[in-house]
């Protein structure tokens, strides 16, 4: 987001009368016409005579900066400010200019020296404002907009520049209510509409966001902004295509965005058009080589190529990615990608994103046991019932509690880098996740007597999941496949409000959520079943590493580690993967796993 800065052209101190001050006066007057080059001239005649005149280099300042020329209005303003430092006006838009120039720490004290002079004005705590949140001081800068606005309630920018501080403070249903103001005062405000928009997508509020960036491009057609917030909205919306034309709009206007060639070349990958989605990922590191957000996205375009050579060190770009850094681990150990030696050495593995992530890359462990290496396995708490006696794992740790010595650590994901990993050579083994007899046993009583094939199901993952929308299931989109013939399994361990009402409607889906305290139980339950039914969620990569029998329900462009166009996994031999044939089209994915449940489980009348 942008936000708004104002020159202040205000002067005083000067006497009258002398045929400077006269110079001066008329080229002010000419300055507030918009004349500026004549302005200029008589501020320049001024500057002959008196060579220090404060209001004349002030003015030039301000001239050059609306000249574009904001290095030269900081020397200008500067020695004015030389001549009086008592001038408010002046430290104002010294702020500005340096502000201009990125400096936002020198623009913050031109500002708060100019609060010092004239604590009302609400001008300057509104750009104090804009520096701190440049700086990272989101806190600090909400507090200067809101003593903007109490100084000035009508203060149009000072609303706009609110909402944008609660909006990076994460509460973007407040920053709606600042836009609002801001629009109430000045409906015709394009950048309030457009940041609306930015905040209403932040609550999935899709339609009205592309709805609030529409009307920003009505008022302003040239803003670059808008068109790549406009194609983001329609990203969002699953209109690619619309999305593709906003970028190409957004890249005429700003050919120098990295942002928009990126997004540009995440809607491609949305439509499988992945070569040249790598090649919208290379324009925008032509423009910045340094840039994590282009390489990660390099990077998962070319490991669902099934590029693995080349996207597996890309890969590592994630830790540099603010959106993907959480799971950061900073250790004094060094991080191992595969050399030295780990004979007699000690190894922290460390787990990352997802439980599924997790699942599916413990699988390496027992080849760095065979290297030698004692390996520390540390895993999010529900998994670590699981992975009690897991085959190469010295010892498995639940993250958060005290780690022992170790000489080197690894995050779970970089394993495939370690060991080069190709397709052709990815490590299997399955099983290699297994379940406990005892409760095996336990949920065998629980079920009873087996009289029908048994299928589980899982619809939705978690909701915080930045691909949610597209991977997860309304579970009445499942009610046409269930049949008589077949005994159901829920293995939500949640069910979403949505879908609550649905469930308790369909007793026929045997329910046991609050039981499935950990994924040690849902592995046991898992064991008693026929086949799993599942979306992209950590119940497919459950079933996939037991080698049970699974069927995944995967959007029109899966996640990276499904390839491209297969039925089949290169991860797990026993999945076979069911693909809409188009954006959303999960009907067409029901009927065709509705005939299969068909031919394999009804018409024989088996389990």
């Amino acid at each position: 987001m942008s936000v708004v800065t104002k020159l202040d052209h205000m002067h005083d101190g000067a006497v009258a009368g002398n045929a400077a001050q006269r110079l001066f006066d008329a080229g002010y007057a000419l300055h507030g016409e918009g004349r500026l080059a004549q302005a200029l001239a008589l501020y320049e005649q001024v500057l002959a005579i008196e060579p220090g005149h404060f209001d004349a280099l002030h003015m030039t300042g301000v001239i050059a900066y609306q000249s574009k020329d904001p290095q030269r209005s900081v020397d200008l303003i500067g020695r004015a400010l030389e001549n009086n430092s008592r001038d408010a006006a002046a430290y104002y838009n010294h702020g500005v200019a340096l502000q201009a120039l990125g400096q936002h720490t020198a623009a913050a004290v031109s500002y708060e020296r100019a609060i010092a002079l004239k604590a009302g004005y609400a001008d300057a705590h509104n750009n104090l404002g804009i520096a701190l949140q440049e700086l990272g001081r989101v806190d600090a800068a909400l507090q200067s907009f809101e003593r903007a606005l109490a100084l000035q309630p009508d203060h149009v920018h000072g609303h706009n520049n609110l909402g944008n501080a609660r909006r990076a403070l994460n509460h973007p249903q407040a920053a709606v209510e600042c836009y609002e103001r801001a629009l109430a005062l000045a409906p015709a405000y394009a950048e309030a509409h457009d940041n609306r928009g930015v905040a209403l997508a932040d609550l999935d509020s899709c339609a009205a966001a592309l709805a609030s960036h529409e009307r920003a491009l009505a008022l302003d057609p040239g803003r670059g902004g808008a068109y790549y917030n406009r194609g983001n909205a329609l990203r969002d919306l699953r209109r690619h295509e619309c999305a593709l034309q906003c970028y190409e709009r957004a890249f005429a206007l700003a050919p120098g965005d990295i942002l928009v060639h990126i997004n540009r070349g995440n809607a491609l990958r949305e439509l499988k058009r992945y070569e040249a989605a790598l090649a919208a990922y290379q324009q925008a590191l032509a423009l910045d080589a340094q840039h994590p957000g282009a390489h990660l996205n390099s990077a998962l375009c070319l490991l669902q190529m099934g590029d693995y050579a080349r996207g597996w060190k890309e890969y590592e770009w994630r830790w540099r990615e603010a959106q993907t850094d959480t799971d950061r681990r900073d250790y004094p150990q060094a991080l191992w990608l595969g050399t030295p030696s780990l004979e007699a050495r000690t190894l922290l593995l460390h787990s990352e994103q997802g439980l599924g992530d997790t699942l599916q890359f413990c699988r390496y462990l027992p080849l760095l046991a065979r290297a030698g290496a004692h390996v520390l396995l540390e895993v999010q708490p529900p998994l670590a019932p699981l992975f009690a006696g897991f085959e190469g794992a010295a010892l498995v740790l639940a993250r958060g509690t005290p780690l022992p010595a170790f000489d080197y650590h690894c995050p779970l994901l970089s394993l495939p880098l370690a060991f080069r990993t190709e397709l052709d050579d990815i490590p299997l083994g399955i099983p290699y996740i297994r379940s406990d007899a005892e409760r095996v046993s336990a949920w065998s009583s629980t079920l009873g007597a087996k009289v029908r094939p048994r299928i589980g199901l899982a619809w939705s993952g978690s909701a915080k999941h930045t691909n949610d929308r597209n991977r997860s299931i309304a579970l009445a989109h499942l009610l046409p496949m269930l049949s008589e013939d077949i005994e159901w399994i829920s293995l939500q361990q949640e069910v979403r409000a949505a879908d609550a009402s649905v469930l308790a409607a369909h007793p026929e889906i045997r329910h046991y959520g609050e039981q499935l305290v950990n994924f040690a139980e849902t592995a046991a339950l898992l064991e008693l079943l026929d086949l799993v039914v599942t979306v992209d969620t950590v119940v497919a990569h459950l079933a996939g590493a037991m080698g049970k029998p699974v069927w995944i329900l995967l959007p029109y462009n899966s996640d990276w580690r499904w390839l491209v166009e297969r039925e089949d996994s290169a991860w797990y031999p026993t999945a076979r993967l069911f693909r809409q044939p188009e954006i959303g089209d999960w009907a067409s994915v029901m009927l065709r796993v509705s005939e299969e449940l068909d031919r394999r489980y009804c018409t024989a009348g088996a389990p």
